[in-house]
């Protein structure tokens, strides 16, 4: 198929792109990189009147240290969170999910703002977002706001951010001292969305755990947080007991619906099996940071 009519305008500000949503009515799209929207658009799932095309906004395009935080634009590009030298020192959970994102020529073209304004529950950014706890800053021609991850996603494919906004910054909490990362996915095929990913932070000082995050994406219309209730296992001395006792925990937990196409228990079982490994695995990334 190809796409319905619309018109084209390809922004030369932030200014300009915000006025030109603000008179679209409701009936205007952003394009970022294009690797969601041109497929919806084509199947006729996306029938926007207008289409603003940002790619001229290279001040849109950056990974700044904020101290605590680290603040990236909307249009950075995947391979560009997967190979920053600064991302895989302040937030390396970021740049190692952002690896994971398809194919080399989708990670070339795809957006960190894309993908979360897509919000496939699925997909890695959004589950890295939540994960962390990061918060989305969101502007239009008269405001702007800023959102927790948590609150953006509203469902499958739906957030919170109005016809005439546009997601103008994220910032991502820098990585503490001796806090290490793991993600984990299970797909059909290389490069395909994720049928369960497991995203986590693991601190661990004097052989104790300080804290743990940790998000499961592809259980819910909506990537899950289930960092609040895994604190009982802080303070703990992490072992193999641990991880399975954690893991069985998260099984528990994600409680996916039911799927026509992929079983609930069987994602279920991946949450569980994913948590493993990727406890497993930043348990030994914290280890040699510590040691």
């Amino acid at each position: 198929m190809k796409p319905a009519a619309f018109d084209y305008w390809r922004a030369e500000s932030i200014e300009d792109a915000l006025s030109q949503l603000a008179s679209g009515e409701g009936e205007a799209k952003v394009l970022a990189g294009g690797q969601s929207l041109g497929p919806m658009l084509n199947m006729r799932l996306a029938t926007p009147q207008r289409l603003i095309d940002l790619n001229d906004l290279s001040e849109l395009a950056y990974i700044r240290d904020q101290g605590d935080t680290l603040e990236v634009g909307p249009l950075t590009r995947h391979h560009q969170l997967a190979q920053s030298p600064l991302l895989r020192r302040r937030c390396p959970l970021l740049s190692r999910a952002s690896q994971t994102i398809g194919h080399y020529a989708i990670r070339q073209r795809g957006t960190l703002g894309g993908s979360l304004a897509h919000a496939d529950p699925a997909a890695q950014l959004p589950l890295v977002a939540v994960t962390l706890g990061a918060g989305l800053e969101l502007q239009s021609a008269r405001s702007r706001r800023t959102v927790p991850a948590q609150e953006f996603f509203v469902s499958a494919m739906n957030t919170s951010l109005a016809p005439d906004e546009i997601i103008r910054s994220v910032r991502f909490p820098a990585a503490t001292e001796h806090e290490a990362e793991a993600f984990e996915i299970f797909s059909r095929r290389h490069g395909d969305f994720a049928i369960v990913a497991v995203a986590c932070t693991l601190a661990l000082r004097d052989e104790r755990v300080m804290g743990i995050r940790l998000g499961v994406g592809g259980v819910h219309a909506t990537p899950l947080n289930l960092s609040a209730h895994l604190q009982g296992f802080v303070g703990r001395q992490p072992n193999m007991a641990w991880i399975s006792d954690v893991a069985q925990a998260v099984q528990d937990l994600a409680n996916p619906a039911e799927d026509s196409r992929i079983p609930a228990d069987y994602r279920q079982d991946l949450a569980g099996s994913l948590t493993r490994q990727a406890l497993a695995s930043a348990l030994q990334r914290a280890r040699g940071d510590a040691g």
